[in-house]
């Protein structure tokens, strides 16, 4: 039996959970990704490379990769941690929510014609005293983290897109999960991986 291919298009978190996830599902799927991972693992904070980065970058992308008539067996998105952060400068959010909501309409929409199935993965937990101690430029917080991933959650509803709850699965594991302001430990990275392959080979029979 020919092996389905998987795609992954999401920021930092799924950059360090990749590799794990490649392994977990590589009798079942071909793995590929956003290339770029050593561009982007210079500077985790900064989405280059394979860091998808926020709403408005990740529909830049698809829509570059519709022009060139792109198309994928499976998709797995993930955007939200970059839209929601806040400059500690100028004190405004990346992709206020609306906007956020907007531009994932338009992700599923033009998604759906580029994918014969959809997955999307749950934003992350931050920890606000963990995150805001160690953070200098930017701000983020939890509940935005829990607003944004709901907003998220409903228009996924809407589309028939099935959501991975990366963000529980995390958030029951911990403060100790993490290795700085947002990312996580390896054995945590391990964690993800494990649990979104159960999903993927779960829904994708």
């Amino acid at each position: 039996m020919a092996k389905g291919k998987l795609f992954v298009l999401g920021d930092s978190i799924s950059i360090h959970y990749g590799p794990y996830l490649r392994d977990m599902i590589e009798a079942r799927f071909e793995y590929d990704r956003k290339r770029g991972a050593g561009e982007a693992l210079a500077d985790l904070d900064k989405p280059t490379g394979a860091n998808g980065g926020d709403s408005a970058q990740v529909l830049a992308y698809l829509l570059d990769e519709e022009k060139r008539e792109t198309k994928y067996d499976i998709l797995l998105l993930n955007c939200g941690l970059h839209d929601l952060r806040i400059d500690n400068a100028s004190g405004a959010c990346q992709v206020d929510i609306n906007r956020y909501a907007e531009n994932l309409v338009r992700i599923i929409d033009i998604a759906k014609k580029m994918a014969k199935r959809i997955l999307w993965v749950e934003s992350t937990p931050v920890r606000d005293e963990i995150h805001n101690r160690i953070s200098r430029d930017m701000t983020r917080h939890y509940s935005d983290v829990v607003e944004y991933n709901r907003a998220a959650g409903s228009i996924m509803e809407s589309g028939g897109i099935q959501v991975i709850p990366l963000f529980d699965f995390t958030d029951g594991l911990g403060a100790g999960a993490f290795c700085d302001h947002a990312h996580f430990t390896e054995d945590v990275r391990r964690l993800q991986a494990a649990f979104i392959a159960g999903a993927i080979l779960t829904c994708c029979q």
